[in-house]
């Protein structure tokens, strides 16, 4: 007999038990140590920030415009698999308290963020209030209240297959978040607060009509929560090999220029290899791009030349350390081990790929530095990022590289 209490429990703790096997590899290395430097760094400039932040900052304005994409982001995760549109399909309407489960977990996770959200900009809210930090659980209490909403709307617009309605649905929703969330935090009449968020409670009760009738999307839910684990396996793949890693290959022709200039030679196979990898498999690519980016504003926000250097020094280290699994890419592939290629042109060509991304990277951080009108600085920053990135992937990693080559 069906028990849809069991079926959910074994999902959640299979997945709960998967989760935590990988977080152990993943908190256990080195990455911890550069992961509380960050945050002391950013904890550090943030509370200097806010000594010179004016009486007429705009804090309402930016809390609410932040905020609202923590509201609006409202992934649920329901634990389906690619099996389930086939055996679980006809048990449909015997689902609800699955799905009611699922809901509440994904609550709680998104709760944490919220929680972890209103804390970073609650000294803020403070300073320009008058030091007023009465207000931190009421704000709380509203924003768990509006998350509960919009992970309601979120469901009903999983019925839904055509992906304009999802976008309409975000977008609807951000602004109705962002406009509640201001007249929150600037302290405007309630009517006005309560009139806008009854608009959310409105779009529930309009997308509960429009769906009625409607079935659930099961290969979109499947897909999503294969979306996420990849982003997961993809992440605690960095720090040991995960099977169950599925990759995605972008076609991105816009790059193809880049593959043009490759000579067609033997020794150059594995060159061609890893550049056609990093640019249209997995999310190498955007990793790099998220991390340069990201490093640039962090530099730029940054004063002081000295941890201008250091950030762009860890931000490399970061891009390196995150690049590294590009190397395995193909173990498993049997058909890379046929190339008549000799095994040190693999490793020549990995080297020659790394370092040339790591350098382009210091030039990209370098020019942030410039930005700020310190060239001293950012003269040593690029001259700090081309040797490190020479040290690192000529001597650090080749011992990670020799003792992959031997398993």
């Amino acid at each position: 007999m069906f028990d849809e209490k069991r079926l959910w429990k074994e999902r959640f703790g299979k997945t709960s038990k998967e989760l935590s096997r990988y977080l152990r590899y993943i908190f256990n290395g080195h990455i911890v140590i550069v992961m509380v430097f960050l945050l002391g760094t950013a904890a550090y400039y943030y509370q200097e920030w806010l000594k010179t932040l004016p009486e007429q900052f705009p804090a309402a304005p930016v809390m609410a415009l932040i905020l609202a994409i923590l509201l609006t982001y409202s992934p649920i995760y329901t634990f389906l698999s690619e099996a389930d549109k086939v055996f679980l399909l006809p048990l449909e309407n015997r689902l609800s308290g699955y799905f009611k489960r699922s809901m509440a977990v994904s609550f709680l996770v998104h709760a944490y963020l919220l929680i972890v959200g209103l804390g970073i900009f609650m000294p803020m809210y403070a300073l320009v209030n008058e030091g007023d930090f009465q207000a931190f659980l009421p704000f709380l209490l509203i924003l768990l209240a509006l998350k509960a909403v919009n992970l309601l709307i979120r469901w009903k617009i999983q019925y839904y297959v055509d992906t304009n309605v999802h976008l309409l649905d975000a977008f609807v929703r951000y602004a109705v978040n962002a406009v509640f969330l201001y007249l929150l935090f600037s302290g405007a009449s309630p009517i006005f607060t309560l009139a806008v968020g009854v608009l959310l409670v409105v779009l529930y009760w309009y997308f509960s009509m429009k769906s009625k009738n409607k079935a659930l999307k099961w290969e979109f839910l499947i897909d999503q929560e294969e979306r996420r684990m990849t982003s997961f396996y993809r992440l605690a793949n960095m720090f040991t090999d995960v099977p169950k890693l599925r990759d995605r290959v972008k076609r991105r022709k816009w790059l193809d220029w880049l593959l043009a200039s490759i000579p067609f030679k033997q020794e150059e196979t594995f060159k061609n290899l890893f550049i056609r990898t990093f640019l249209r498999s997995g999310d190498y690519l955007g990793l790099f791009i998220r991390l340069t980016i990201i490093g640039g504003g962090a530099i730029y926000l940054i004063s002081f030349g000295i941890g201008q250097v250091l950030l762009v020094l860890l931000f490399m280290y970061l891009t390196g350390f995150q690049l590294l699994p590009l190397w395995n890419h193909y173990q498993n592939k049997l058909w890379v081990k046929l190339y008549p290629v000799q095994e040190k042109l693999k490793e020549k060509s990995f080297r020659q790929l790394l370092s040339g991304i790591l350098y382009l990277q210091s030039f990209l951080l370098s020019i942030a530095v410039l930005a700020k009108g310190d060239w001293l600085a950012s003269l040593l920053s690029l001259a700090a990022g081309i040797v490190f990135a020479y040290v690192y992937t000529h001597m650090y990693i080749q011992k990670r590289l020799r003792g992959a080559n031997n398993k």
